[in-house]
């Protein structure tokens, strides 16, 4: 959460080369934006309230041209999104710039020390205790980057930092539990959060390591651990192998819908990039296992939950866990552990992998859809999607992606065929065919303020996920329950016209139907998508097709319905308030 750029180059370049970065970061937040650009004896700041666009507007940022350069955008933690809070900070003589991603959890000590030694805070944020310190270092007579050193040394919590200082051409970075990746190009250097931001310059990329910082120049790329061994950059670099191209819009009104009509691409490359060695692995692993441990969190962790409960109805011993709760779980010897995320920095992921799971030695798989994430380094047996870049924050080709993969080790781990598979990506084009029912259904439930989701067996976890969409992107109270749960409390809310949507994936139907009744008997609007089965609820779309790929003629249809709903409520699915993509704060 938040997105931050830093460019060097030997050629002075113009601020608006970071803006057009920012916007490729802005679904990692979009509360407030800046950018920072070294001048002769200070640090030129300029930064607003709200996103890009609003910077532009206020600022002639072509006015402004320096050969380092530095950006972010801010999803608030502490402090409100305010003009004084949002990044760079700066020291007292403005000649230290600093964005930062993550949370300084020792901050207060830190900025009540500064303050008694004179230091002026400007912000609420615990950023700005990094400016401060570095200037408090260097009046001391230390280098810059001992200052840096100095300062990192002190901090505690998580962090990507990157600091700039008034007459030097590098910048100066650390990453600590949050992602930063360095670009090589020709003549200049970059580093971000994401290398989407730089990817039309460079796909020649280092990943960092938790513990690891340095500075990057426009020629030259250093980087030491916390013990101040320096690392070989060359063994790290590696080719980003999609196209900037992948994660532009091209023509769709919003990036959800434009994600989602790649699902089909998604899934199709998902299952012909799957090394067999490494899935085979991973399902050995499993199957000689004493019990399973699922971690994700959000979509990731409704995907964990549809494998988990395939697992379980082929006799495996499977506890599926939300990652920031996941650290109650003391796990015993004989457990694997398989955790899933779409980027491999969710931060409560990797805690629990990490700083949990670890400790007790066990087996780890992971998947994601970042080959160079953090959370491939901490695991044993590393498995991706093959997504591509989702820029909309509602996780969308990633669920389908990740289920896909998912059913191949599950089916790898019971010895059946994978055929089956190859129909998946024909399912979801079929699903996203009936877009216009999708959009007369998103239409009249943008009316309504709450609404439940129901299944039975694999429908539960694909029922959680379309309320989780709804709730996302369209601001709908949207709560999802096993079908036969819902006469146990739930179904005492239901009114005239209550709208109750049922996931019918074909296997539990006959029980479905009493549900349903139960729902229409209290005149609940029904409405259900079916797989092989009809239920009768009021509206009805309808698929027929293998039933082992049910989720994938489901989950996109209730994505859209989410995606439809949230266009007419004139919500911005993209950028759903509160919320970021990647999620790397606790």
């Amino acid at each position: 959460m938040c997105g931050i750029i830093g460019i060097v180059s030997h050629k002075e370049q113009r601020a608006s080369i970071v803006a057009s970065c920012l916007r490729l970061l802005e679904y990692r937040g979009y509360d407030s934006v800046g950018i920072a650009a070294l001048d002769v004896g200070k640090v030129e700041v300029m930064k607003t309230v709200g996103g890009v666009e609003d910077l532009l507007k206020q600022v002639d940022v072509d006015s402004i041209s320096s050969s380092v350069l530095v950006g972010h955008t801010r999803w608030a933690t502490h402090g409100m999104p305010t003009f004084s809070n949002a990044h760079p900070h700066t020291d007292c003589s403005s000649k230290i710039a600093v964005v930062h991603n993550g949370t300084i959890t020792n901050f207060d000590v830190l900025k009540e020390e500064l303050t008694s030694l004179g230091h002026r805070f400007k912000s609420e944020t615990d950023t700005e205790v990094i400016p401060h310190m570095m200037e408090e270092w260097i009046k001391k007579g230390l280098t810059s980057w001992e200052a840096f050193k100095r300062t990192v040394q002190a901090l505690n919590g998580s962090y990507a930092i990157l600091a700039v200082v008034s007459g030097e051409r590098r910048i100066y970075f650390a990453r600590k539990d949050n992602p930063l990746t360095i670009g090589l190009g020709k003549g200049s250097n970059y580093i971000a959060s994401d290398a989407e931001a730089f990817v039309r310059f460079t796909r020649r990329v280092v990943r960092l390591m938790d513990g690891e910082l340095g500075y990057i120049e426009a020629d030259e790329v250093r980087i030491f651990d916390f013990t101040g061994k320096e690392i070989a950059v060359g063994e790290r670099v590696m080719e980003i192998g999609w196209s900037p191209e992948e994660s532009g819009i091209i023509g769709y009104e919003h990036y959800m819908l434009k994600e989602i009509q790649e699902s089909p691409r998604a899934v199709r490359d998902t299952l012909a990039g799957i090394r067999f060695d490494q899935v085979s692995e991973a399902a050995s692993l499993i199957r000689n296992s004493e019990r399973v441990l699922v971690v994700g969190s959000g979509t990731s962790y409704h995907a964990g939950l549809l494998f988990g409960h395939l697992l379980e109805k082929e006799g495996y011993d499977v506890r599926t866990l939300i990652a920031s709760e996941a650290t109650t779980l003391r796990p015993r010897e004989g457990d694997v552990l398989i955790s899933i995320s779409q980027s491999g920095e969710t931060l409560d992921v990797l805690n629990a992998v990490k700083n949990h799971f670890k400790k007790y030695n066990i087996k780890s798989i992971s998947l994601t859809n970042r080959i160079e994430s953090a959370l491939n380094f901490v695991s044993d047996i590393r498995l991706h999607t093959r997504a591509g870049p989702e820029v909309g924050v509602a996780a969308t080709k990633t669920f389908t992606s990740q289920l896909a993969a998912l059913l191949y080790l599950k089916s790898l781990i019971v010895g059946e065929p994978t055929d089956y598979l190859e129909g998946a990506p024909a399912a979801v084009s079929n699903s996203l065919s009936q877009q216009g029912y999708a959009k007369a259904i998103g239409e009249e439930l943008c009316k309504k303020s709450d609404m439940f989701y129901l299944g039975r067996g694999m429908g539960v976890p694909l029922a959680m996920e379309g309320a989780l969409k709804i709730k996302e992107v369209a601001y709908i109270h949207a709560e999802a329950y096993p079908a036969g749960e819902s006469k146990h409390g739930p179904i005492a809310l239901i009114s005239d016209g209550f709208p109750v949507f049922f996931v019918n994936d074909g296997e539990r139907t006959a029980l479905l139907i009493n549900n349903l009744k139960e729902m229409k008997a209290r005149r609940a609007k029904t409405y259900s998508v079916s797989v092989n089965s009809r239920i009768g609820a009021d509206e009805e779309i309808y698929f027929e097709g293998d039933s082992s790929l049910a989720p994938f003629y489901i989950s996109p249809f209730l994505q859209m319905v989410a995606y439809f709903a949230a266009v007419c409520k004139g919500a911005n699915p993209d950028r759903p308030r509160n919320l970021a993509k990647t999620v790397t704060v606790e």
